[in-house]
């Protein structure tokens, strides 16, 4: 049985080198292989190159979000003016012009003219006005916390540019990577297209060659796709109407992973702390909103023609003295919105403070993880490279199929894409703890 199955093989391994021949000469009669181009470069004007520092500091002068938040910090300027005026003296003019059917006469005599004018300036002197001078402490202490919010605003931006640069960079890599692909499955197709047209060869290590070659091709568009929206986002970040391009490679220094140095530095933590402490100054000073106010009033005045009880010149002054005494319950529902309010801002500055030392201990661990992922993914690049090699020789010393070359070849592009991920993720640890250490921007 062994015997006759032994012999049914060697019959069939005959068969199939004789047939050999005369399906390389029908080959020509089968369906032809598409054309392979390859994409072509990129077009256009080339995008301008600029550093990350420069790119950070366009974003911080030209970007929407950093022009609203100055125009924030400038309304807060604006409202500690007018929280002060209430605290300051107040000159108003006033006039009058007054037409009647006709003269009013009592006994003869004209008491009330047909035409009348008067005038009268009042000047309005704020003697004692807790309710006031609470505002405008309020409203200087809000315009510290618009600085700390305009701050941490213009961080969170300098943070998306950050990334959307590094993005830049590896994408650059990676179109590379699709590159060079593209160059060494050309050739491996023209090798097996010149041994199949010469006799040699066979169709199937030709197309398999060309369909190859087609899919590094469609990578290497879909790549260039990539790298065109990344430049164009990163021309948005900065507020410019053009694709702006990254430096081909980029260094971050290390970062200090030292919480409270981070606790001090970070700009969102320093926002956050302001809203607190300005919580708590709001409800702490509720006792105004019970205090009296006194105003002092200063009244020249003009009238023409006089009357029986004003003359046609002279001036009155007089203390204003205001008590509130019921209003509603208004002043009672205020104390508990303040208290509500200081709750919430301790409660997210608490939270702040944990999350800010927890993303230390998460960056410090993902930069040493990153590092080593890096150094294998290095390691694997390079071995696979030497399969491909080693691939290639067995393939033209007739000891293989080109299945092992392809096989090879999609080795060793996903490696060197693994080494770009690998370097992404190490730029992006570095970044996230400079971020986390307040070193950023």
């Amino acid at each position: 049985m062994l015997r006759r199955t032994v012999t049914s093989l060697l019959v069939g391994s005959s068969l199939l080198w004789a047939v050999g021949p005369a399906r390389a000469e029908r080959a020509p009669a089968m369906a032809p292989i598409p054309k392979l181009e390859a994409p072509p470069p990129e077009s256009g004007p080339a995008a301008e190159k600029i550093s990350l520092s420069e790119a950070v500091r366009r974003a911080l002068l030209r970007n929407p979000t950093a022009v609203v938040a100055l125009e924030e910090l400038r309304r807060a300027d604006a409202l500690l003016t007018q929280s002060r005026a209430g605290s300051l003296p107040s000159l108003t003019a006033n006039g009058t012009l007054l037409r009647l059917d006709g003269d009013r006469v009592l006994s003869g005599r004209v008491i009330s003219a047909k035409n009348q004018q008067s005038a009268n300036l009042l000047l309005n002197v704020p003697l004692l006005a807790p309710q006031r001078w609470m505002q405008w402490s309020e409203g200087s202490l809000n315009l510290e916390t618009a600085k700390a919010n305009s701050e941490d605003t213009r961080r969170t931006l300098a943070v998306a540019v950050a990334r959307a640069y590094l993005a830049i960079v590896s994408l650059k890599r990676q179109v590379d990577i699709n590159v060079r692909a593209v160059a060494n499955d050309g050739s491996h197709y023209d090798y097996t297209h010149t041994r199949f047209t010469g006799g040699v060869g066979n169709r199937v290590d030709e197309v398999r060659a060309a369909q190859q070659l087609a899919f590094d091709q469609a990578q290497l568009s879909t790549s260039y796709t990539a790298l065109a929206r990344a430049r164009e986002a990163l021309g948005v970040l900065l507020g410019e109407d053009k694709a702006m391009d990254a430096l081909d490679d980029i260094h971050l220094p290390d970062a200090s992973t030292n919480p409270d140095d981070a606790l001090a530095r970070r700009q969102d933590v320093r926002a956050s702390q302001q809203r607190a402490l300005a919580a708590e100054k709001i409800k702490r000073d509720s006792w105004a909103d019970y205090m009296p106010a006194i105003s002092g009033q200063v009244q020249p005045f003009y009238q023409h023609p006089p009357t029986l009880t004003q003359p046609e010149t002279g001036w009155q002054a007089m203390l204003v003295l205001t008590i509130p005494l019921f209003e509603g319950g208004l002043r009672v529902g205020q104390l508990r919105e303040r208290a509500a309010l200081v709750a919430e801002a301790r409660a997210q500055y608490d939270g702040l403070l944990r999350q800010t030392r927890s993303d230390l201990r998460v960056a410090t661990e993902e930069i040493r993880r990153a590092d080593e992922s890096m150094r294998s993914s290095n390691a694997a690049a390079e071995l696979a490279h030497q399969g491909l090699d080693l691939a290639n020789i067995a393939y033209h010393a007739g000891a293989t199929t080109n299945i092992e070359v392809i096989d090879a070849e999609r080795r060793a592009r996903d490696a060197d894409t693994a080494v770009v991920i690998a370097e992404d993720t190490v730029r992006q640890a570095r970044l996230d703890l400079l971020v986390a250490a307040g070193q950023f921007p």
